[in-house]
């Protein structure tokens, strides 16, 4: 498996797109747009999965599913959201094919089989949702509604990029009823904070907790709350994203309650998701010109082991001593894999598995045997040591939590380093172009002005921190009182 990346500083594009395919992760599908996720990126997803499972099980969730067709009367009916989505939406016209007599042997759409209703095939699942609600809710004994569904959805884009930007891509998506706004705005807020901590904890990635401008909320939101991680390009990306959605889908979809008291009452909606955008985050955030550096808690393999010997009773040998190895591992919840593989060649493993980004490799070989040691490699400084047999296991436990939090106070020190106040819009434009990340900066307030700079710079808004400073200054583009900073950057 050849490395030959393209290096960061070179062109960091380039190397994204060379690494998501050289390290098995993912391939462009004969579906234009689309992408084949291989297995072990979604090894890697899988991880991420059951992390956040747990997670939402934890805070009261429970999982369902919804259709994946949206009737396009029921997609219309919040007509922010639907006004929102409508440019990227993949739409069936019809429902069956037939043999095409002017071209044998190939197929036509059949005229005859239009639909009554076209169907919108989901970018989103409020409008099909909130549509089933409305039979579940009848009662405040019915609330609160707390579901979230794993699903696939399409957005039709033109620009793709593995990972970043496809027009099919996997997520999860919660949707949740309550009987009042502030129970619905506590929602919303509790399950930014979940994203957070699992950015965090699992992925290493540090981020802004923040909620969006009007302009940049999502579509039929009252509120949007957003976590904000910082790539080592110093562009931004949303890692995920909250929202109260007041009553607008209640209303639009009739869902109401009979409070205690005997009235009716619409319920007070959220929902919030995340995808296989994280995927991109991850990669971009933790590795190097050697290819991927992955987190222990999201490795698919944390430690993977290579014999180096000559001969079959030589790794006869050196097997015995592996299986208790990796016993001891697997009983401390270390996953651990043998690559025994007499197909490649030590060196050639070496080469795959730091492609790979796994944490830790162990060399063992029959010298290692006869002196009671191993040789352990960390892939995220590259160095190496030579480790006694005895009390290696523990060792390699807490090497793995050393790297898990290496990995975070690493990004976490260039996320800092790269958070600029800037007071004027010369400095602004001047930090943008030379040193890129989040730039801290008055703003007016109003959207004409956030256009504007959008329009003069590509940097956008990308959140209003949560944990904000109120400090008033002038807008570094009107001059316009502001009572405080927002953070702008260019962003994925």
């Amino acid at each position: 498996m050849s490395k030959n990346l393209t290096s960061r500083s070179e062109d960091y594009s380039k190397w994204y797109n060379e690494l998501v395919v050289k390290a098995d992760l993912a391939q462009n599908s004969a579906v234009r747009g689309c992408m084949v996720i291989k297995p072990y990126g979604y090894a890697i997803w899988e991880k991420m999965q059951a992390e956040l499972d747990r997670m939402f099980k934890e805070t009261g969730h429970q999982n369902a599913y919804f259709p994946l067709f949206v009737p396009k009367s029921l997609f219309e009916a919040e007509e922010k959201n639907a006004e929102g989505f409508a440019k990227e939406c993949a739409v069936v016209t019809h429902y069956r094919l037939q043999n095409d007599p002017d071209n044998p042997g190939k197929l036509r759409v059949d005229p005859e089989a239009k639909l009554e209703e076209e169907l919108v095939v989901r970018p989103t699942s409020e409008a099909i949702i909130w549509s089933t609600y409305k039979g579940w809710i009848q009662s405040y004994r019915d609330l609160p509604l707390l579901i979230n569904q794993w699903a696939n959805v399409v957005r039709w884009e033109m620009r793709t990029r593995l990972f970043l930007r496809t027009a099919e891509f996997l997520w999860q998506e919660g949707h949740t009823a309550h009987a009042t706004k502030a129970e619905a705005i506590t929602e919303a807020e509790l399950m930014n904070n979940v994203y957070a901590e699992f950015a965090e904890n699992f992925m290493a990635i540090p981020v802004i907790k923040g909620t969006k401008t009007e302009s940049e909320r999502f579509a039929g939101a009252d509120e949007t709350y957003c976590i904000e991680a910082l790539m080592q390009d110093g562009k931004a990306l949303q890692a995920g994203t909250s929202h109260f959605l007041g009553q607008n889908f209640a209303k639009a979809f009739d869902v109401k309650f009979a409070t205690k008291e005997g009235t009716q009452e619409y319920v007070w909606a959220t929902s919030w998701g995340v995808s296989t955008r994280l995927m991109g985050a991850l990669i971009m955030t933790h590795s190097d010109d050697q290819g991927l550096v992955l987190p222990p808690n999201l490795a698919p393999n944390q430690v993977i082991i290579v014999p180096i010997y000559k001969g079959e009773d030589q790794l006869e040998e050196l097997s015995g001593t592996v299986k208790e190895i990796m016993k001891s591992l697997r009983h401390l919840g270390v996953t651990v894999k043998y690559d025994d593989r007499d197909t490649y060649r030590p060196g050639a493993k070496f080469a795959q598995h730091e492609l790979q980004g796994v944490p830790l490799r162990i060399a063992i070989g029959a010298r290692d045997l006869a002196n009671g040691t191993v040789e352990l490699a960390r892939r995220d400084t590259l160095t190496k040591e030579s480790v006694a047999l005895e009390g290696l296991e523990q060792h390699i436990k807490d090497l793995l939590e050393e790297i898990q939090q290496s990995l975070f106070d690493k990004a976490r020190n260039y996320r800092d380093e790269h958070i600029t106040e800037v007071d004027s819009f010369d400095e602004f434009k001047k930090v943008l172009k030379n040193k890129g990340g989040f730039l801290s900066a008055h703003w007016d307030g109003t959207s004409e002005t956030e256009d504007k700079i959008k329009e003069m710079t590509k940097a956008t808004i990308r959140c209003i921190p949560m944990e904000n400073n109120m400090e008033v200054g002038k807008c570094i583009l009107t001059g316009a009182e502001s009572s405080q900073r927002v953070l702008f950057a260019k962003a994925y």
